[in-house]
């Protein structure tokens, strides 16, 4: 296979113009290797080798794959509306959406990271990122559902997150935009950036037993822009590495403005530093507003919690908390290899790949070999951190991860290929063309103390000529590749929900042993929940009236509702009896303005409903459950406000009237 050609004058002119496939690969039909049907061919009743989590980007969602398959398997709401799941419908998951700002039901989901332990993936949970109103969240891998989205305060985006510590002390999130911290006025000229905006890194503890996050510190930093970040590992335990750019603190025009200077940084922090200087009282507790919330599997209810301080550590006076390290301009990926002594950063804008040592860096330091400070915080020389650097690799490169057996892949952004080199002698081994403009990548563990070096996946960004047409979006597409030996092969093209940024995947026994099948329905402790048919009723509280409803194969109870006034709020809530694993129900009624409900077994769940007219409204199961999944049906009327019809619920005694022609 030919390596992908691309001059310098065609990167100039892509980046220029934006034409992201001016360096379009070369024999993009036949590239795919003879055996690659069999190698991703998985049986009907067989399962994937891989569970793989794919960020959603602009859709606010995470994505399930299965891998090598490329089957899809699930796609989990996180930050947006989901009506196929009831996700932000329901009165129970409304909470989860909350912020400060009010009820904000979506985000710009980038970025995935899973819970290790010991340096490797454990399987319990996994972080994803809301990077534009900033937020974290924590998926429990035991019902594949979102558990818990906490707030950031003093940031202006959260783009350079979550990436955690090898035992997930910490959840780390870096805002991508400085801005004037909360605490203080932010009434101020977009164009005194460099006096008033600030950067901010926050640290989140994370629970070992339950996952539960809490804010433990924030560093408040020279206002640059965070873009990635990694934690140290093995003998750099105890350190973060973010990359870092717009030094110059240019507020407009930032493709120009913010790409003058030939270096920007990687910030590495000293978390065990920062974790004494808390101890010690050096924290400063600001006073901040933002919202902490969490979902209860045994309330099957959220909610919320307002907080309003955080404890903030000032980099610029602490010393040996934070040190840059100069790295070629516009650095985007930040990432650690597996034996955590190689930093290696990745210059957007650069014609190579920078690997720093972290024994020389921390040499420099105990040296003091600075060449400055930026904001009052040391800048080690390049020289002195620098193990050297991967010469001519391609152009554009994003992202590294590593394979375990001393090899890293990075993405070429312009160029379009995955490139191989070895760690130790920063050598070229292979590079292989992409379809197009690849952004992220991921091995499985490829972040980690142990990768399981056998596929490497291409996150990209553009599909045109992979699939059929569709309109002027296209898929956007991920290419999965075999690189158990010398020579990386690709062996699938699958399409993405969008937009793929990072992802994260593991082996498929870490997690499907401890999936949840059901909800017991006698540890349901939801206070509206009816655990029989014989606990149904139908309770009025001025205006608003309380449905406590069952649904079994093939019925609903009550499916005979009467007494709902004009004015009436109608709260339905519907409980699942069914202890069958994959026997879901839901519940939808004519003129919902909001959406469905969708039931696991033994769950409870409801939906606010508020009629608009008098009449008649069916209601009905929306998830195909039996034979006669059609008839799970019912009827509720509505009468004028101040009718003086009684509130009666039945099922299977209000039958027709026998003395009565049909239609009287």
């Amino acid at each position: 296979m030919k390596p992908v050609q691309c001059t310098l004058a065609a990167f100039a002119l892509a980046i220029l113009f934006g034409s992201m496939n001016a360096c379009k690969p070369k024999n993009a039909g036949t590239a795919v290797t003879g055996n690659a049907a069999e190698k991703v061919y998985i049986p009907p009743g067989k399962y994937d080798e891989f569970y793989n989590f794919v960020s959603g980007g602009f859709s606010g969602q995470l994505s399930v794959y299965g891998l090598p398959s490329g089957r899809l398997l699930r796609v989990i709401p996180v930050f947006s509306l989901d009506p196929e799941k009831g996700w932000g419908f329901s009165e129970e998951t409304k909470p989860m959406l909350n912020t400060s700002h009010g009820f904000v039901p979506w985000d710009d989901l980038h970025h995935v990271n899973m819970s290790q332990t010991n340096g490797e993936i454990d399987g319990r949970w996994v972080f994803v990122n809301g990077n534009n109103t900033p937020r974290l969240a924590r998926v429990d891998l035991t019902t594949f559902r979102t558990a818990e989205i906490l707030e950031l305060p003093n940031s202006g985006g959260n783009h350079s997150s979550p990436f955690i510590t090898e035992n997930t002390e910490y959840v780390v999130a870096g805002t991508r935009f400085s801005v004037p911290p909360d605490n203080v006025n932010g009434d101020v000229p977009i164009n005194t950036y460099k006096q008033n905006f600030k950067g901010n890194v926050t640290f989140v503890s994370v629970d070992k037993d339950n996952g539960n996050m809490e804010i433990a510190f924030q560093i408040e930093t020279p206002g640059v822009n965070f873009d990635l970040s990694h934690a140290g590992k093995g003998p750099s335990h105890g350190w973060f590495f973010f990359s870092c750019y717009n030094t110059e603190g240019a507020n407009t025009l930032l493709e120009v403005n913010a790409s003058k200077n030939d270096k920007d940084f990687i910030m590495a922090v000293n978390w065990k530093k920062a974790e004494e200087y808390i101890k010690a009282g050096k924290g400063k507790k600001v006073p901040v507003k933002y919202v902490h919330n969490k979902f209860n599997e045994e309330t099957h209810m959220a909610t919320t919690e307002t907080l309003r301080e955080v404890t903030v550590l000032d980099s610029r006076e602490l010393e040996g908390l934070c040190y840059f390290i100069p790295c070629p301009k516009s650095p985007h990926g930040c990432d650690v290899d597996p034996t955590g002594e190689y930093i290696v950063g990745s210059g957007k804008l650069a014609a190579l790949i920078p690997v720093f040592s972290y024994t020389k860096m921390l040499k420099a330091i105990e040296d003091k070999a600075f060449e400055g400070e930026y904001g009052k915080i040391p800048v080690i020389k390049y020289e002195a951190a620098l193990y050297g650097e991967v010469q001519k690799p391609g152009l554009g490169p994003l992202h590294t991860e590593f394979d375990g057996r001393g090899n890293a892949i990075t993405s070429m952004f312009v160029s379009s290929e995955l490139v191989k080199w070895n760690i130790k002698d920063l050598k070229v081994l292979d590079r292989v063309p992409t379809y197009y403009s690849t952004g992220h990548l991921m091995i499985p563990g490829g972040d980690s103390r142990k990768p399981d070096g056998k596929y490497v996946v291409a996150y990209n960004k553009i599909t045109k000529d992979r699939y059929l047409p569709t309109g002027p979006e296209l898929s956007q597409s991920a290419q999965l590749f075999d690189i158990s030996g010398d020579k990386m092969q690709l062996i699938l093209d699958y399409p993405t929900i969008g937009e793929p940024h990072y992802a994260q995947a593991v082996r498929a026994e870490k997690i499907k042993d401890n999936s949840r099948k059901i909800f017991k329905i006698e540890e349901n402790r939801h206070p509206y929940v009816a655990k029989g048919e014989k606990e149904t009723k139908v309770v009025r509280e001025g205006n608003k009236v309380h449905v406590y409803m069952t649904a079994i194969r093939s019925h609903l109870t009550p499916d005979n509702i009467e007494g709902i006034r004009m004015g009436d709020e109608v709260y339905f809530h519907v409980t699942n009896l069914e202890q069958d694993w994959d026997v879901p129900h839901g519940f939808a009624i004519k003129g919902a303005d909001n959406g469905e409900l969708l039931i696991m077994p033994g769950e409870t769940t409801t939906l606010k409903w508020t009629p608009d007219r008098t009449g008649i409204f069916p209601f009905y199961c929306t998830d195909f459950c039996s034979a006669l999944h059609q008839e799970m049906t019912g009827y509720l009327r509505v009468s004028p406000a101040g009718s003086k019809v009684p509130l009666t619920f039945s099922t299977g005694t209000n039958l027709p009237a026998e003395d009565l022609p049909a239609g009287q």
